[in-house]
């Protein structure tokens, strides 16, 4: 599996993807630019990711301007033929507005930046994020503004019903309450796919947690994952 990272102008993760993807997890990474429009040298076998970050200055809406760039709108077309694509927290805001990912990411109930450690729970077997970490309760670190994900009933019913809630907010011993929640996010959602599963789009910063010198490894766990079950 190849990854490719994009960068558009306001990204400030994605260094921290790559350096996350190549040195700690060992992975082949091409740095992709927002004017590029070209993705021929990956396969569907392979997995874009969309980095955190304030890609065009969060004008408009958080990713509303990042959806119409030359590089989405191949994204777009590899995943609509099957491509994995993952977007973290900022890029988690760009699925949604390309309607890749269905919902909103609105502004924060308390109205205020939240970065710090928190615990995410997957009870999704059947994504190859999750596959492997379903159960668990990991310590993820979260850092945004617009982060509280937001859906009408009948979508949050599909999403449940079609079990594409990849992680919700938890406590550190898994126990999914409103006090872990760190957004008020609905049903304390931090992360969904698509219906064909290959679509990804999550809050928290798993790249921020995948060398001991961070003192966290358990956003490894997540990409590792992926390769896994590629």
């Amino acid at each position: 599996m190849k990854f490719g990272v994009v960068t558009f102008p306001g990204s400030n993760c994605d260094h921290d993807v790559i350096d996350a993807l190549r040195n700690d997890l060992g992975q082949e990474v091409i740095e992709l630019w927002h004017k590029d429009a070209d993705l021929s040298q990956f396969s569907t076998e392979d997995c874009i990711v969309l980095p955190g970050g304030f890609s065009y200055g969060d004008y408009l809406r958080s990713g509303a301007i990042a959806r119409f760039s030359p590089m989405m709108q191949s994204v777009i077309a590899f995943a609509n033929k099957g491509g994995r694509v993952l977007g973290v927290c900022n890029g988690f805001q760009i699925l949604c507005e390309a309607g890749l990912l269905p919902g909103a990411l609105l502004q924060n109930e308390h109205q205020q930046f939240v970065c710090k450690n928190v615990y995410l729970k997957s009870e999704n077997t059947s994504a190859s994020l999750t596959k492997d970490v379903a159960g668990r309760a990991l310590k993820i670190p979260v850092a945004h503004g617009e982060g509280r994900y937001y859906a009408d009933d009948a979508t949050l019913q599909s999403l449940f019903a079609n079990n594409q809630i990849l992680f919700r907010y938890c406590d550190e011993f898994g126990n999914i309450v409103d006090d872990a929640n760190p957004n008020g996010a609905m049903r304390n959602i931090a992360g969904i796919c698509n219906k064909e599963r290959n679509v990804f789009g999550l809050m928290p910063h798993p790249e921020r947690a995948t060398n001991l010198v961070l003192g966290n490894t358990d956003g490894q766990l997540i990409f590792q994952s992926l390769i896994n079950n590629n």
